[in-house]
């Protein structure tokens, strides 16, 4: 570039000079990483130009002075710089095959350019020059790095060097070794084994012999013509047609039938043909495996001669071991062009010996598949698997999965025959013949045309997902394999995710392009998965990617992601994954967008954040790990503003995320938001709403709102137009939710407001709500939610039977109430039990003032009428009684469902029945309801009550039983079985039941009446 002289007067300024030079580097460090042999070494090479590029940068910006040792310094690296740019070039001029064979040559170059550049580097004066100590220090470790660098080929290319020069010292002829010799060269240089490919690398191979013979350069000239004389003996390079064409011309010469060997082939220690022939000392020839057991026993004389040898050496004999070969290839020849009739003479153990000989020449060599193939044998092989013959089918299979092992051609003639179609069918058969199928299908779809014709057969993709749970550990594998070739392609991982395969689509989503993205996300968003699948599909990590996409995509990616996450979030158990993929906080920006986002995105995300809330229902944790970002006051008014801002779509949807946010017992916080934030006043309308779905959500929360003691507060809102609302929901909606969620608010308003109870009364609230105490089961609601329905009905009754109004109580059991309440006792729910039985309670407390008296007759009308049975009165309250007249717990038959309920161990139900008894004994005719408690089998239950109750229950049978216990009989009967619990109460009871449990203690001679207890 510059031959320039220190004392030229007409030198270039030394600052264009550096320029020159740091332009070469990076022009340099850029060609080294385009060379595609010795990629890794070239690729070292342009790192260390890179690392040079900033120092020479440095030195250039600092007006360096311009000295000789500087212009020597930069002459000598611009003239390594052009050693280095004509091997790159060499590199990409000469062919592949051949530069791998210089390997060796080109690695050393490589480091010798490399030392000296850092040689060169080494001679700049950086001691005096004005630069950065951390450059100089870059600089030291540049120069050392450079100057001790190694560079070695790679272990593939010292492989296949080793196997070249063993196979030229050895004097290989064998097609099958120069075959699997060029394969593995193609390979290793990354081109395609297209016959007609290698036969171009390979002549130009013969161009570099002939360059180097007329460079007269001898020992590479010598190399190149061997290493030729070798790669000539595969066929690997040769087309099918020059295949076809060698085949027929050796059949001519073959003649008729099998030729038997030759005397000369046999080894005389083995007696066998051989296969390696060697000459040793004495002229004679051996198998090699053979001779070397012979001289390793000890023996140091010729086999047949008994002559001691001069030497152990043994030489191949190439000649023998052509003629054995020739004579190998001629009977191999005969034998296949005889097949054909066996295999089509129909006899199946005819046909199966064919077909096992034909895979057993197939497995031999390479070479023999052609000559199957070149016979027209394909063809008939796949038409056998038309047979109905199992074995038959299951060989041939396996017959020509070995005739297409490492052959494209015969991979296509098969495919062309019909073969794809017919081997698919064979998947769906018995274990062993699908094990055969499934590994011919994976061979032949190593050839892209043919793995897209795989794709496309009917049925294939569905068998082998099916065939991943075979019992047959090797089809496992294969079809794994065959899936993994077959993914290559959108719509068949689009049909294995349809098929319950799902891995092939999720790393799609992970890592495909854009619109390979998009394609597989619309595709989830529209596959009808089972819960098991969008399981399957969350725990293989599609989640994250479509909250990926949801957040930085663009329309089309963020609509395809939402439509997937919709599908994913139907399933509760995939809550975790879609929370902490994060997929809340872009759902709720979405939401709260203000720009020209599409409706049906907003949509799409307010139902996806729907089915994250309702799953949460199931579960104590929070809605969102991530800073409970939905229980923020914020978002909570937000979500509250959006509903009358929004259509039906996404109110309904976001009502039922609110709701899923404020249903569990442990979310008080999220309700106390919701109340705060004026949800109450926000709702009520909704409860007139003319979508369906809106107003079923809508009262819904509204009762879920209601509870924790804020009937009150919704009371304040709730004028005669809401509640007429409530009411008519009662009476005309066909959805047992809605009308639950109806009842529950009108349970929880106040009882003792009795304005509100006249409003109810006014808007036939009362009928409305003893029609729905009694529910015939339907298919329109679950069991959970008639039992919710039931229980906030008779919760609503309660304001009615404790308003302490006995006209307002006439008028309730007019509607047969009492009846409904003493069948609940039986069947309902143990809340269900409690509130029936405090209802009882409250119709009670008046039956013995709305019993009628019955008259007593004189004396002397009783003798006039003494055959009229006299009429008797009630057993408790003496008196005529009814169950819609006075309320009588005996005429309605209801003690011995409230002696039942005295085992129930939940909400309350057996103290609530035990106040219903009591009722009983709260008259002076207290001695007649204790029998009728008895003789209900009533009182074994109320003294294990004693133990097992709460501390009102237990207080409520101690009352009980001291009246009980003032009878002889029942203190005799029962008194011992009681004896124990009272004594504990005495002990460890409230202040209340201490003194009762003495008194009743006392009344079984246990205690004095004097006893410090009372």
């Amino acid at each position: 570039m510059f031959r320039v002289s220190v004392g030229n007067a007409a030198l270039v300024p030394i600052a264009e000079v550096l320029a020159k030079v740091l332009v070469q580097v990076a022009r340099t460090a850029v060609a080294a990483k385009d060379v595609l042999i010795e990629r890794e070494s070239f690729s070292e090479l342009s790192n260390y130009l890179e690392r040079l590029r900033p120092i020479l940068g440095e030195l250039s910006e600092r007006n360096v002075n311009d000295t000789p040792t500087m212009r020597t310094a930069l002459e000598a690296i611009d003239q390594q710089l052009k050693v280095a740019k004509d091997l790159m070039n060499k590199c990409k001029q000469k062919s592949r095959f051949y530069l791998l064979m210089q390997c060796r040559s080109i690695v050393k170059q490589i480091e010798v350019v490399t030392h000296e550049l850092g040689r060169c580097i080494s001679l700049l004066p950086m001691a005096t020059l004005d630069i950065s100590p951390v450059t100089r220090q870059e600089a030291e470790e540049l120069i050392k790095a450079m100057e001790e660098a190694q560079f070695h080929a790679a272990v593939a290319e010292e492989e296949i060097i080793e196997k070249i020069e063993s196979g030229i010292r050895e004097r290989q002829t064998d097609s099958e070794f120069a075959n699997d010799l060029l394969l593995q060269i193609a390979k290793a240089v990354g081109m395609s084994v297209d016959p007609r490919a290698l036969k171009q690398e390979l002549n130009e191979i013969r161009k570099e012999k002939e360059e180097a013979v007329l460079r007269k350069s001898q020992a590479e000239a010598v190399q190149l013509e061997q290493i030729i004389a070798l790669l000539s003996r595969a066929d690997a390079a040769t087309t099918a047609s020059e295949k076809d064409e060698m085949y027929l011309k050796k059949r001519g010469f073959g003649g008729g039938g099998m030729l038997p060997p030759l005397q000369s082939f046999y080894c005389p220690i083995t007696r066998d043909v051989m296969d390696e022939p060697v000459e040793i000392a004495s002229g004679q020839t051996f198998e090699k495996s053979a001779i070397l057991t012979w001289f390793k026993a000890g023996n140091r004389t010729c086999p047949i001669t008994k002559l001691e040898l001069e030497n152990l050496d043994v030489k191949p004999n190439q000649a023998l071991r052509q003629s054995i070969e020739e004579w190998r290839e001629r009977n191999t020849i005969i034998s296949i062009a005889g097949v054909r009739p066996r295999l089509i003479c129909g006899a199946e153990e005819v046909v199966s010996i064919a077909l096992q000989e034909l895979h057993q020449l197939s497995e031999e060599k390479l070479q023999h598949r052609h000559w199957i193939a070149s016979e027209g044998l394909i063809p008939v092989l796949v038409d056998l698997l038309n047979t109905s013959s199992r074995k038959i089918r299951s060989n041939t299979l396996a017959t020509l999965r070995s005739i297409c092992v490492h052959n494209d051609v015969n991979k296509e003639t098969v495919a062309r025959a019909g073969a794809i179609t017919k081997v698919v069918r064979s998947l769906a058969r018995d274990v062993g013949e699908g094990r055969q199928a499934v590994a011919l299908l994976l061979e032949l779809s190593r050839n892209l045309k043919i793995c897209e014709e795989i794709g496309k057969a009917q049925g294939c993709i569905l068998l082998l997902v099916t065939m991943l749970n075979s019992e047959n550990p090797h089809a496992v594998e294969d079809a794994k394999e065959l899936l993994k070739n077959l993914s290559f392609n959108d719509q068949n991982v689009v049909q294995m995710a349809e098929a319950n395969h799902f891995r092939p689509l999720v790393l799609r989503l992970a890592e495909g392009t854009d619109m390979t993205k998009i394609l597989m996300a619309s595709a989830l968003s529209r596959m009808g998965l089972t819960d098991q699948g969008r399981a399957t599909v969350a725990k293989e990590g599609a989640v994250a990617p479509l909250v990926k996409m949801i957040s930085t995509g663009k329309l089309e990616a963020r609509a395809a992601a939402l439509g997937a996450l919709q599908n994913l979030s139907t399933l509760a158990d995939n809550r975790e994954y879609l929370i902490d993929a994060g997929v809340v906080p872009p759902l709720l920006q979405l939401l709260f967008s203000v720009t020209s986002a599409a409706m049906t995105l907003k949509e799409t995300a307010a139902a996806i954040l729907a089915n994250i809330a309702k799953a949460s229902r199931t579960t104590e944790t929070k809605i969102d790990t991530s800073g409970n970002i939905l229980e923020s006051d914020e978002t909570i008014y937000q979500l509250l503003s959006l509903l009358n801002l929004a259509g039906p779509i996404i109110q309904r949807h976001l009502l039922t995320a609110l709701l899923g946010m404020s249903t569990l017992p442990s979310a008080i916080s999220v309700r106390n938001k919701l109340r705060t934030g004026g949800a109450i006043q926000l709702l009520l309308p909704f409860c007139e709403a003319a979508d369906a779905e809106v107003r079923v959500h809508a009262v819904c929360l509204l009762n879920c709102i209601s509870g924790d003691g804020y009937g009150r507060e919704i009371s304040e809102h709730l004028g005669p137009p809401y509640l007429q609302a409530l009411v008519r929901l009662l009476n005309v909606s066909n959805r047992d939710d809605e009308r639950a969620a109806a009842m529950g608010i009108i349970a929880s308003l106040p009882p003792a407001d009795s304005q509100l109870t006249q409003i109810l009364l006014e808007v036939e609230a009362l009928p409305a709500v003893c029609n729905l105490l009694t529910l015939k089961n339907t298919n329109t609601s679950t069991r959970l939610v008639r039992n919710q329905l039931l229980e906030n009905a008779v919760g609503a009754l309660l304001r009615f039977t404790g308003a302490h109004d006995k006209h307002l109580l006439r008028m309730v059991a007019e509607l047969d109430v009492i009846s409904k309440l003493v069948q609940l006792l039986v069947t309902g729910t143990p809340l269900a039990k409690q509130r029936a039985a405090k209802a009882l309670s409250q119709f009670s407390e008046y039956s013995k003032r709305l019993s009628t008296p019955i008259a007593r007759e004189n004396g002397w009308i009783w003798f006039i009428w003494c055959s009229t049975t006299p009429e008797k009165g009630c057993t408790v309250h003496g008196g005529r009684c009814s169950v819609k007249g006075s309320f009588c717990l005996v005429e309605a038959e209801a003690v011995s469902p409230l002696v039942q309920t005295l085992d129930e161990k939940e909400d309350g139900a057996a103290e609530a029945a035990l106040e219903a008894l009591m009722t009983l004994l709260n008259s002076e005719r207290w001695e007649k309801g204790a029998h009728v408690i008895a003789e209900s089998q009533g009182i074994n239950p109320i003294i294990r009550l004693l133990t097992t109750g709460t501390p009102g229950a237990k207080e409520k049978a101690v009352w009980i039983l001291e009246r009980l216990f003032r009878i002889e009989k029942y203190r005799m009967a029962f008194g011992a079985a009681a004896q124990m619990p009272l004594i504990d109460l005495t002990q460890k009871g409230s202040i209340q039941t201490k003194p009762l449990a003495a008194m009743i203690l006392a009344h079984l001679n246990v205690l004095h009446t004097q006893s410090s207890y009372f």
